[in-house]
C-alpha cells in the first residue's frame, strides 16, 4: 500500500473547519466571502445568479417561452427515417423516386363459433357480407381501391384439396386466395387510396364501411386489418401513451418530493425546473428536425428522461444547500457551498451523460439520432438550469422555500445521516473482501440470463389486446403465407435494354425449389422506368438463419453475378430479412466503437474531476455491473416470458435490436449520477483529514438520504415506461428502472466503500506525470 503522503500531496491541505472526531464527524467547509468570482465554474455561476436573481429567473422563464414560440412557429419537420445498411439505401432510393407502394388492407369473415363448421361456399350469409363490404369499399372510390372479393360460383366449383396459394400470392377477383384451405374463412382485399402520407386518416373511412357490415351481422366476424389500420392503431397509442406520461410522470415526483421535503414550495421547485426543461426541450426539437431525423417516439424518452434528470440534479443541489443551513450557516454561504460541491457535481455528471448520450450518434443509425439529439438538449438544459436558476430561485425565496410545510413529513424530512446506511457501510468496511464478493457474485449472477440474449425486431411491436393485432393473428392462422420476398432496388441507365433483360432473366433462372432463392422472381418498373423493384422470395421462415443465410448470398453472389455484370447498373436490397439483417450487422459493427468511446470519455472527466486513476476504473467497471444486471432481468422477462401477465404483454421471443445499445448508454451516464455525489462526498471527507474507511462511512451516510430520494424518484419515473403499451418501451422501462435500483441500494451500499476499502490509499493515486491536472478535488 502507499504511504498517505504520496496520495495526500495532490490534495489541497486540510481545513480546520472539518471535525475528525469519527466516521460520523460533518464537514464545515471553509468560506471567503470577500471572494466569490473565484471557485469552480458551478460556483461561479450561482454566485452571479444569486447576485443577478431577478434577471436569472426572468432570462429563464424568457429562454423558455422564446424556445416555445420557437417551435410553435417552425413546427417539427418529418424527415424521412432509414433503416441502417444496404436496406436503408434501398429505402432511400425509393423515396427519393416518390415511389411508395399503397397499404394492403384485409378484412377477415368467418364463423363467429368455430363449432359451427360453416364454409363460405355453403353459407349465404358470409357471401352476402363479403358482398355488402365489397360494395361499402367501391361506395368510397378515394378511399378504397384495387378491391377483390371472393366469388361464390368459383369456390363452389374449386377442386377438392386445391391448394389456396396463401394470402400473398391471392390475386384479385382469385376465389383460390381469397378464401382459406378449409373454407371456413373469407377475405375481402384492397388498397388504401390517396396520398400516402394521409393513409392513417384515409383508412379511417375504410374501417367505419366494415363496421356498419359487422354491425349487420353479429353471428360473423367482419374485420378489418393491414398495414393502414396497424399504422394507425400504433401511431393513436403512441399518442396515449405520452398524454399518460405526462399526466402520471409529474404528480408522482411531485408525491415523491413531499415526502423529501415536506415543504410544498421546496418539493415544487425541481419540478418546475425539469419541467420548464423539457418543454423548452420539445419546442427546441423544431430546430434540429430540419437536418436530422426526429422520430414521433423522441418526444416520448425526452419527457421521461428530463423530469427524471432535472428532478436528481435539483434534488441534489437542494439538499445539500438545506444540509448547510441546517448546520447554521448563513443563507448566502449555504448556496456557496451548494454551488461549489453539489454544482461542481452536477456539471461532472451531466458531462458524462451528455458523453455517453453522444455515443450514439456514433453508430450510423438514424433512430438513434433523434433520441441522442433530443436526450442531449434536455439533459444540457437542466444542468444549465440546477447552476442558474436554482441558486436565482432559492436567492430569490429565501425562508419561503420551507413555506407550505406538511407537519408529519416536514418533521421526517429533517437533514441528518443515515443511521441505517451508516450501520451497512461498517460492516462492509470491516470484511469488505466477503461483503464485495458476495455483491459481485449476486450481480454476476443476475447478468448471466443475458448471455443467452436473442434480439430482433417482432412483425408487429403493439399489444396483443388490440383488436387489429387479435385480427392480423386470425388472418395468419386461417391464411399462412409466405414471408415476405426480399425486393431489390435496380437503377441506372436505360433499364429496358436488352442486357438488363438478361440479367433480370439470369436472376429468375436461379429459382429453384431447394436453393437461397425461390420462386416466382418478378420484377416491375417503377417511377416512369428510372428503376426497377425486383421481388425475390427467399428461403426460410424470413428470420431463421436459413433466410440470413440465402439473404447474404443474393447480395454477395447471385446479384454480382447477374446484374452485377450490366455497366452502369446498381442495385440495392431492402425488405423486412434485409432490413432485421442489416440491423445485426450494423449494431455488431458498432457497439464495440460506442462502448469503446463511451467508456474511454467518461473514464477522462472522471480522472479529470477527481484526480485518481483507480476511481474511475471502479466506476466504469460498476456501471458495467449494473448494466449487465439489467440486462439479465430484461432477458428473463422479455425474451423468455416470465412475468407476461403482470406486465400485460407477449413475449416474443427476442429483444428488440435498439434497446440493449440504447440502454447500456442511458445507463452508464445516468449511473454516474450516483457515483459522483457519492464519490464526492467520500472525497471531501478524506481530502480534510480524514482515514479512507472513515471517508467512505461518513460519505456514504452523510449521501445517503439524497441519493435514496434520488434514487426512489428515477425508479418510479423510469416505470411509467413499463405501463406503457410498447413493448420495447417497457423493456427500457423495466431495465432502467431496475438498474438505477440496483445501482442506488447494492452498488452504492455494499460494492462502492467494499472496492474503496480494498484499495485504501491507492484509491487516490495519482501517477507523478499527471500531476498537472486541473481542478480542485474538494
Amino acid at each position: 500500500m502507499l504511504p498517505p503522503e504520496t496520495v495526500r500531496r495532490n490534495l489541497p491541505p486540510p481545513d480546520a473547519s472539518f471535525a475528525t472526531a469519527g466516521p460520523a464527524a460533518s464537514y464545515r467547509p471553509a468560506v471567503r466571502p470577500g471572494r466569490p468570482s473565484r471557485g469552480p465554474l458551478a460556483q461561479r455561476a450561482a454566485c452571479w445568479s444569486a447576485r443577478h436573481k431577478k434577471a436569472a429567473v426572468l432570462g429563464w422563464c424568457g429562454l423558455a417561452g422564446a424556445a416555445f414560440l420557437a417551435g410553435q412557429l417552425l413546427g417539427t419537420q418529418n424527415l424521412p427515417q432509414y433503416d441502417p445498411g444496404q436496406a436503408g439505401q434501398g429505402e432511400q432510393i425509393l423515396h427519393q423516386l416518390n415511389v411508395t407502394t399503397p397499404p394492403a388492407e384485409s378484412v377477415l369473415i368467418q364463423a363467429r363459433n368455430p363449432a359451427a363448421r360453416l364454409t363460405f361456399a355453403d353459407d349465404p350469409q358470409m357471401q352476402q357480407a363479403a358482398r355488402q363490404v365489397a360494395a361499402a369499399l367501391h361506395a368510397l372510390p378515394g378511399a378504397a381501391a384495387d378491391i377483390a372479393s371472393p366469388d361464390p360460383v368459383e369456390v363452389s366449383s374449386k377442386p377438392p384439396g386445391d391448394p389456396p396459394g396463401g394470402l400473398a400470392s391471392g390475386a384479385a377477383g382469385s376465389a383460390a386466395g381469397l378464401v382459406s384451405v378449409r373454407g371456413g374463412s373469407a377475405l375481402v382485399t384492397f388498397t388504401v387510396a390517396g396520398p400516402h402520407a394521409d393513409a392513417d386518416a384515409t383508412v379511417a373511412a375504410d374501417q367505419s364501411a366494415v363496421a356498419r357490415v359487422q354491425a349487420a351481422h353479429p353471428d360473423l366476424i367482419v374485420a378489418e386489418a393491414g398495414d393502414a389500420s396497424t399504422d394507425a392503431a400504433g401511431n393513436a397509442l403512441l399518442a396515449s401513451d405520452f398524454h399518460t406520461a405526462e399526466l402520471t410522470s409529474v404528480p408522482i415526483t411531485l408525491i415523491l418530493l413531499l415526502v423529501v421535503f415536506g415543504a410544498l414550495i421546496a418539493a415544487g421547485i425541481p419540478v418546475l425546473l425539469a419541467g420548464s426543461a423539457v418543454a423548452a426541450t420539445i419546442s427546441l426539437l423544431a430546430i434540429p428536425s430540419r437536418w436530422l431525423p426526429i422520430g414521433s417516439g423522441t418526444a416520448e424518452i425526452v419527457l421521461i428522461l428530463g423530469m427524471a434528470v432535472g428532478v436528481d440534479y435539483s434534488l441534489f443541489y437542494l439538499r445539500r444547500e438545506r444540509e448547510e443551513r441546517a448546520a447554521g450557516r448563513t443563507a448566502a454561504d449555504a448556496l456557496q457551498i451548494a454551488a461549489a460541491t453539489s454544482g461542481r457535481a452536477i456539471l461532472i455528471s451531466g458531462l458524462t451523460v451528455l458523453i455517453s448520450l453522444a455515443g450514439l450518434l456514433l453508430s450510423g443509425i438514424d433512430l438513434f439520432t433523434g433520441m441522442a439529439v433530443g436526450t442531449m438538449i434536455v439533459v444540457g438544459v437542466a444542468v444549465a438550469g440546477s447552476v442558474t436558476v436554482l441558486p436565482a430561485t432559492l436567492a430569490l425565496l429565501g425562508d419561503w422555500a420551507d413555506r407550505g410545510r406538511i407537519p408529519f413529513l416536514h418533521r421526517r424530512a429533517a437533514v441528518r445521516s443515515s443511521r441505517v446506511w451508516a450501520a451497512l457501510v461498517r460492516r462492509v468496511v470491516r470484511h469488505p473482501l466477503a461483503w464485495g464478493g458476495v455483491g459481485v457474485v449476486a450481480m454476476l449472477a443476475l447478468a448471466s440470463p443475458a448471455l443467452g440474449m436473442r434480439v430482433g425486431n417482432p412483425v408487429i411491436d403493439l399489444p396483443a389486446n388490440l383488436p387489429v393485432v387479435q385480427t392480423l393473428d386470425k388472418i395468419s392462422h386461417a391464411f399462412p403465407g409466405r414471408p415476405a420476398p426480399a425486393e431489390v432496388v435496380v437503377t441506372g441507365r436505360d433499364l429496358t435494354s436488352p442486357r438488363v433483360q438478361r440479367a433480370v432473366t439470369a436472376l429468375q433462372r436461379q429459382a429453384t425449389a431447394s436453393g437461397p432463392v425461390r420462386a416466382p422472381v418478378t420484377a416491375a418498373a417503377v417511377a416512369g422506368g428510372r428503376a426497377l423493384i425486383i421481388d425475390v422470395p427467399l428461403a426460410g421462415s424470413g428470420t431463421d438463419p436459413v433466410s440470413d443465410n440465402a439473404l447474404v448470398t443474393l447480395r454477395s453472389q447471385i446479384l454480382p453475378e447477374t446484374l452485377g455484370k450490366v455497366p452502369g447498373v446498381s442495385f440495392a436490397v431492402t425488405g423486412s430479412t434485409a432490413v432485421n439483417h442489416d440491423w445485426s450487422e450494423v449494431l455488431r459493427a458498432r457497439t464495440p466503437v460506442v462502448l469503446g468511446v463511451v467508456i474511454g470519455l467518461a473514464f477522462l472527466v472522471l480522472l479529470f474531476s477527481f484526480r485518481s486513476v483507480l476511481l474511475p476504473l471502479i466506476s466504469v467497471g460498476l456501471n458495467l455491473l449494473s448494466a449487465g444486471a439489467a440486462y439479465g432481468l430484461i432477458t428473463l422477462i422479455f425474451q423468455d416470458g416470465h412475468l407476461q401477465g403482470l406486465l400485460g404483454f407477449t413475449s416474443y421471443g427476442a429483444i428488440a435490436q435498439w434497446v440493449p445499445l440504447f440502454m447500456f448508454v442511458f445507463l452508464f451516464g445516468l449511473s454516474m449520477d450516483y457515483h459522483v455525489f457519492i464519490v464526492s462526498r467520500i472525497r471531501e471527507r478524506y481530502a480534510h483529514g480524514m482515514s479512507t474507511p472513515d471517508a467512505v462511512t461518513a460519505g456514504i451516510a452523510a449521501s445517503a438520504g439524497v441519493v435514496t430520494s434520488a434514487g426512489v424518484i428515477m425508479v418510479a419515473v423510469f416505470s411509467i415506461f413499463a405501463t406503457l403499451s410498447f413493448v420495447d418501451i417497457k423493456t427500457l422501462g423495466v431495465g432502467l428502472a431496475f438498474a438505477v435500483l440496483v445501482d442506488a441500494t447494492v452498488v452504492r451500499g455494499i460494492l462502492v466503500p467494499a472496492a474503496v476499502t480494498l484499495l485504501g490509499e491507492r484509491t487516490w493515486y495519482l501517477p507523478g506525470w499527471l500531476s498537472w491536472l486541473p481542478g480542485r478535488p474538494d
